[in-house]
């Protein structure tokens, strides 16, 4: 799979966490450790040596969020909405700045 495949996944991951947790967190919080699980997998399979300065900050940026994002989801958000839309929010960013790779 290329970067911005990969990059496209980690970003549907965030949109579907995001959604799962905002429509029943409690219900879904099997899947959502799943798939936080697999996204972090993605994320640590990347180089970000190797992204353009362009997208590389934006790529810091996010990992340095998704640390305590991951955190607080698998331990359950206190305000899960909230929590949803800041996953959502990373999914649309990296979604739109994967042209960038």
């Amino acid at each position: 799979m290329d970067t911005n495949a990969k990059i496209l996944d980690i970003a549907m991951n965030l949109n579907r966490i995001g959604n799962w947790a905002a429509d029943d967190y409690d219900a879904k919080r099997g899947r959502i450790k799943t798939f936080l699980g697999n996204t972090t997998t993605y994320i640590q399979s990347l180089d970000i040596s190797a992204f353009p300065t362009s997208f590389a900050e934006t790529f810091r940026d996010f990992t340095k969020d998704y640390s305590s994002l991951e955190k607080e989801g698998l331990n359950h958000p206190k305000d899960p909405i909230y929590w949803a839309e800041k996953m959502m929010t990373w999914g649309n960013i990296l979604t739109h700045r994967s042209k960038l790779v």
